[in-house]
């Protein structure tokens, strides 16, 4: 019965398709206030069907209705992207003049892309997990670090850049993901941990390892030590760094952190006030065995440089970026190289500390029993 419930939600999440194209050739949709309030109405709308379909078979979790729901949006922000790009029409102009006239900037686009690819793909997977009654603690801890840190860049990207002048009603359907991603998170939390495929004796033996004999953590370490350099020195520039070197980087490498969009600058201070803490965190959790909180944590911020690199990366080369501020031709495979490294080295870190956990386990476990409650 819990299948059918996820097999709704999909069918629901596709119904974004003649929903945003009856919208579109809607008369009424010629005003930010009327757009404001179809959104809500077709949000709630929405919610109340899959309740009515789901109705005695439905999940007892009820961030089920909540992924349901974004998943919704996530077919939105897709076609947005897609239309933007040229490659359909007649569905979203609408919205994009007078409900977040913001998303018509390469960054939006990219990140409307991300959510319309990487997180659908992740609410589907929950869905999946919650009717089979499956964890999907993991899966959640990355889509939080992802949608958290889209969310904080483009919200104050969006306050401070060139669009704060265009900030439409509809700007506010934003606060409920703030809200309930809160909400979400604690719940998400909340869940008991996997055990970890491993046993006690073995957990004991890796903690015992000093770190020259991990050569594995020891790439990692390295790995963070040019993460956190990078991020710092980007930050300075964003900062007005008056060295000559920040100046030759801003114009000659990355000159949409010049952009007045405004969303590379704020992207790259958030970097640097929230990801240079947690790569200082690894490199301690990667040092001194025992620190259980270091498998969360590195899931969270996967997702987060995940989502920040390709919105990034992907709005500093993208044509709707104006030419004066887009990457240079000639240094685009140095700057996707070094910026490609910097993302794929956090996912590999958080399957590392997710994969082989023993290192992580607070104290030395002497029984399998011991193990199973060090996990949780």
């Amino acid at each position: 019965m819990g299948v059918g419930a996820g097999v709704t939600a999909f069918l629901l999440s596709l119904s974004a398709i003649p929903t945003s194209f009856l919208l579109n050739w809607s008369s009424a949709m010629d005003s930010p206030v009327m757009v404001f309030a179809a959104g809500v109405g077709v949000l709630l709308g929405l919610l109340l069907v899959l309740y009515l379909l789901v109705m005695g078979r439905s999940p007892k979790d009820p961030l089920f209705y909540v992924f349901a729901v974004f998943s919704f949006t996530s077919i939105i922000d897709l076609i947005i992207s897609l239309e933007q790009d040229g490659y359909i029409e007649g569905f979203m102009g609408f919205y994009l003049k007078e409900g977040e006239p913001y998303l018509r900037s390469a960054y939006g686009i990219l990140i409307c892309y991300w959510d319309g690819t990487v997180h659908y793909v992740l609410y589907l997977m929950m869905i999946a997990a919650i009717t089979l009654r499956w964890s999907y603690r993991t899966v959640g801890l990355y889509w939080l670090g992802s949608i958290a840190m889209s969310l904080v860049t483009l919200l104050l990207g969006t306050i401070v850049g060139k669009f704060g002048t265009e900030i439409r009603p509809a700007f506010l359907l934003n606060v409920p993901y703030v809200l309930i991603l809160i909400w979400a998170g604690k719940r998400i939390y909340g869940m008991p941990r996997a055990l970890p495929q491993t046993l006690a004796n073995q957990s004991a033996m890796g903690q015992r390892r000093w770190l020259h004999r991990r050569p594995l953590d020891l790439c990692f370490i390295v790995y963070l030590l040019f993460a956190t350099a990078y991020t710092l020195y980007r930050g300075f520039i964003v900062l007005d760094c008056p060295f000559d070197t920040c100046d030759t980087y801003a114009y000659d490498w990355e000159p949409y952190l010049l952009d007045p969009v405004m969303y590379g600058k704020i992207q790259l201070l958030v970097n640097m006030f929230y990801l240079v803490p947690f790569f200082s965190l690894a490199l301690y959790g990667l040092i001194v065995p025992g620190c259980d909180w270091m498998p969360d944590l590195s899931v969270v911020f996967a997702g987060a440089i995940a989502q920040a690199q390709f919105s990034h990366v992907g709005a500093s080369i993208h044509p709707r970026t104006a030419f004066t501020y887009r990457v240079p031709q000639d240094i685009v495979s140095s700057f996707l190289y070094a910026n490609v490294l910097y993302a794929v080295g956090a996912q590999l870190l958080a399957l590392r500390c997710i994969m082989c956990s023993n290192l992580f386990l607070k104290g030395r476990p002497r029984t399998n029993e011991e193990l199973q409650k060090k996990a949780n």
